[in-house]
């Protein structure tokens, strides 16, 4: 599971150290690396498992195929993908076209979110997790607990 949040720099040669616990986990499902694409919702970077974006395809594959939002979401997702590998050392290069969707300049922010995780520029994050835990807040009534 991916937890915490990890802030790291890019160096000269353009790649990012992935966090330790992070790599120990797409470790343990057979993966040396991770999927990245744009995010829809924020100026971020999303990361999976390679068997995250296979459902996610997969979900894409279930719609009508004459439909046209089928061909939106595979092309918006699937065709934005990049397969981030892991070098020796446990860093990526990260393409400059997924940095630059996520205004990221030389320091990077791995937001655990639980089965995925997010990359953002670390300014960036801060002023979204503020306007997050408002919603959240706001929306708390919504959420239905229960203790077993």
């Amino acid at each position: 599971m991916f937890l915490s949040s990890f802030e790291n720099k890019i160096d000269k040669k353009g790649r990012v150290s992935v966090p330790a616990s992070f790599r120990s986990y797409l470790n343990s499902l057979g993966y040396n690396g991770f999927i990245g694409y744009p995010s829809f919702n924020s100026p971020a970077l999303e990361g999976c498992s390679q068997d995250r974006i296979e459902k996610l395809s997969n979900t894409i594959d279930s719609l009508n195929p004459f439909e046209e939002k089928r061909d939106y979401f595979a092309t918006s997702v699937l065709s934005e993908s990049e397969n981030l590998q892991f070098d020796p050392e446990g860093r990526v290069s990260i393409t400059q076209k997924l940095l630059d969707h996520a205004k990221i300049k030389n320091r990077i922010l791995f937001v655990g979110l639980g089965k995925t995780f997010q990359i953002w520029e670390p300014k960036n994050f801060e002023k979204f997790k503020i306007f997050a835990r408002k919603k959240a807040f706001q929306n708390r009534s919504n959420l239905k607990w229960e203790n077993k």
